[in-house]
């Protein structure tokens, strides 16, 4: 291992790695078994400098170098591992983006570089980074556009990795990766779909994004139709990307202008609990309280998810029916020949604090005393 230790280490004389450095008047550091048979010899100069030494020259431990030695030989050999692995994946991530933007590479080895930066940016930032630093974005969108299924699903997971990074969410958007999204939700492969949903739930992250893809022509109308038409997975992706868009106030009109009120309660009421999330947040604009009013048995859904549902579903289901409630006496007679009040005071002992306070809130409101919703 010596040899792998940095030269200051060495002795000067034996050009070995001091076990126990001292320094001598000159103010170098040698080995003290090596200094000491150099003055045994009768020498009474530096090695180094020439100087003259003392007649019996001092010889003092160098207890900090001494320690810099000892600590570097216990944890080095774990850094030269970690440091020839890492650069091993450098070169291997510079080889896979190569082949990735060359045009000449071949259809199967340009999948075989995003099947393995796939696997790589799923775990290491440090590969995203190197992925969007090389200007690889721009080739990876080709593959979107290329129209072959794996190629496109496999582009689009790399795409969803490359957007863990906060610092690339925006940079993509303006790369043009929405309109690619948009394109795949109208008519990529199922798989292809799930995937590009999820990719907008993780570029909604960023206020800035949610705006630029609610305001981005077909985005939501896109999503909308997938959780009409969709299978589980890609109905529980797309209900995910709408509640993340609808996060955004001015969202909530387009979705609700998309013609989503009457989907979303066909979704809940067939079991997908995000759909209530979604109407508790459309619940809050003037529009989608109106088209919430109009679907019939939409009392009846939320009903249903109070008492069978999860404490989140039972969470916005509440509050959705108290936002209802204080715009219509119809709804609010309607909650209560549902046995609503009822349900509400067995949810006051409730180990949800939200669930609790919404229960309050909608109690107060069906027996005529309306508190903030």
């Amino acid at each position: 291992m010596a040899f792998e230790l940095p030269n200051d280490f060495r002795c000067p004389i034996s050009l070995e790695i001091m076990s126990d450095p001292v320094i001598i008047q000159s103010g170098h550091t040698f080995d003290r078994v090596s200094i000491q048979r150099w003055i045994d010899s009768g020498n009474r100069t530096c090695p180094i400098t020439k100087l003259p030494l003392s007649e019996t020259p001092s010889l003092i431990p160098n207890h900090a170098l001494r320690s810099l030695i000892s600590n570097f030989a216990h944890v080095s050999p774990k850094q030269q591992h970690h440091s020839h692995s890492q650069s091993q994946s450098q070169s291997q991530t510079h080889s896979l983006i190569s082949t990735l933007v060359s045009r000449s590479s071949s259809h199967e080895s340009r999948l075989e570089s995003l099947t393995r930066l796939v696997r790589l940016t799923k775990r290491d930032s440090s590969v995203r980074r190197k992925v969007t630093e090389s200007g690889a974005v721009r080739a990876v969108l080709d593959c979107v556009d290329s129209g072959d299924r794996v190629l496109q699903e496999k582009s689009l997971s790399l795409l969803l990795n490359l957007s863990l990074e906060d610092d690339n969410k925006v940079g993509l958007v303006a790369d043009g990766v929405v309109r690619r999204v948009v394109a795949v939700l109208r008519v990529g492969s199922p798989d292809c779909k799930a995937v590009a949903a999820t990719l907008l739930t993780s570029l909604a992250v960023v206020e800035v994004n949610k705006a630029t893809i609610g305001s981005y022509p077909d985005a939501i109308s896109a999503l909308v139709s997938l959780l009409r038409h969709g299978n589980d997975r890609e109905r529980k992706e797309s209900a995910t990307a709408l509640y993340a868009l609808c996060s955004f106030p001015d969202n909530r009109k387009r979705v609700v202008d998309c013609g989503s009120v009457g989907i979303l309660v066909e979704a809940a009421d067939s079991g997908l609990e995000r759909a209530v999330e979604v109407l508790g947040l459309l619940v809050k604009c003037r529009g989608g309280r109106e088209e919430m009013s109009r679907v019939s048995g939409f009392v009846e859904v939320l009903v249903n998810v109070l008492r069978n549902g999860s404490l989140k579903g039972i969470q916005y289901s509440l509050f959705i029916l108290n936002c209802l409630c204080c715009c219509s006496r119809e709804i609010v007679e309607e909650v209560k020949r549902e046995g609503v009040v009822e349900i509400c005071f067995g949810l006051e002992d409730n180990e949800s604090e939200k669930v609790r306070r919404n229960a309050t809130n909608l109690v107060h409101t069906l027996l005529g005393n309306p508190m903030e919703a």
